[in-house]
């Protein structure tokens, strides 16, 4: 009897060792089975930030075993900061039937989302997910999409704010954007509205849909003494950034934008999140989805972080002196 339990156990033991053993064969064996991955990206292949995001992307991607040409197959498209140019890319990468499409920034998302809904997407830059019908909630986007959201609707308050802190003359605002790629604009108005009421400021919105109209916008809020610019997030203005800021830095328009890289180019004074920053949680989200994981129950996740930079040598350029505290708050002071 004691022998019979004994080989018993034994003949457990070696059936529990041979699962064990299978389940990770099982799993080596997935991990090197090739998947196919589209990137739709919103800005120009030209653009170095924009280069720099994928980097990011297939850096943390590789970090859990992921790597191109091994087991992933990639397949990237750039869209140039156009609806259209953006729709027909989506419609490209969703013909391929990839295993899932990662998405930057609103216009490439929503292209996306007219497409397919079967297909799993990782989004990052959006700015209004629910907004703009891409999740039913946060916590629980359900569908097929989920991913990583860049701004909050109070933020639009935060910049009128900025804007009279750093350039207390300005008492009228331009808004500008362009409605066919920044349609989440919209979500800021109430924020921007109510913080313009209450600094007595007047508020002028101006969408731009071409180079011209931009210079337009910015020469005639120049005219007048006491004009200022706000740019909300836009994959439009973005592309169009080095321009924008030659042209408000040669007007002396005192503007606030919405990332860091228009500071960077030498804009006044950005507040935002870090774009590049969303690019390694979104490689985290692609592997589990490839693992098996459903999109529509990973919770969309918002920044961490909200950062401040300011261009003190436009400011100076500009005739403005930069309050100490506003100095003491920024993340990043350029000299």
């Amino acid at each position: 009897m004691q022998f019979a339990r004994l080989k018993r156990r034994e003949v457990i033991s070696l059936l529990s060792g041979a699962a064990a053993a299978w389940a990770l064969t099982a799993r080596a064996q997935q991990s090197d089975r090739m998947r196919r991955m589209g990137v739709l990206m919103s800005y120009a292949q030209t653009d170095p930030e924009g280069q720099r995001y994928v980097a990011k992307l297939l850096e943390a991607l590789e970090q859990m075993g992921w790597v191109q040409g091994h087991n992933l197959q990639i397949e990237l498209r750039w869209g140039g900061g156009d609806r259209d140019r953006i729709q027909r890319q989506a419609a490209e990468l969703v013909e391929l039937k990839p295993d899932l499409i990662v998405g930057q920034a609103t216009p490439a998302v929503a292209a996306l989302h007219r497409t397919t809904r079967t297909i799993p997407i990782v989004f990052v830059n959006v700015s209004d997910p629910i907004g703009s019908g891409f999740v039913e909630s946060l916590p629980r986007p359900g569908g097929n999409m989920t991913g990583f959201s860049n701004f909050e609707s109070a933020m639009g308050g935060k910049w009128v704010e900025l804007l009279k802190q750093i350039a207390p003359h300005v008492t009228r605002i331009a808004l500008m954007s362009n409605p066919d790629t920044s349609p989440q604009a919209r979500a800021y108005l109430p924020s921007i509205e109510g913080a313009a009421r209450s600094l007595g400021l007047a508020l002028i919105a101006t969408p731009v849909h071409d180079s011209a109209a931009i210079e337009g916008t910015i020469t005639a809020i120049a005219r007048d003494p006491g004009g200022g610019l706000i740019l909300p997030s836009d994959v439009f203005t973005f592309t169009h950034r080095d321009l924008i800021v030659r042209l408000a830095d040669q007007y002396r328009v005192p503007a606030v934008y919405p990332f860091r890289e228009f500071a960077k180019t030498g804009g006044l004074m950005s507040y935002g999140v870090d774009l590049a920053l969303q690019f390694q949680p979104a490689g985290t989200y692609v592997d589990r989805i490839l693992k098996g994981e459903k999109p529509g129950e990973l919770p969309v996740q918002g920044p961490a972080k909200f950062e401040l930079m300011i261009n003190l040598k436009t400011a100076k350029a500009l005739g403005l002196d930069v309050p100490d505290t506003l100095l003491a708050f920024a993340d990043e002071v350029i000299e």
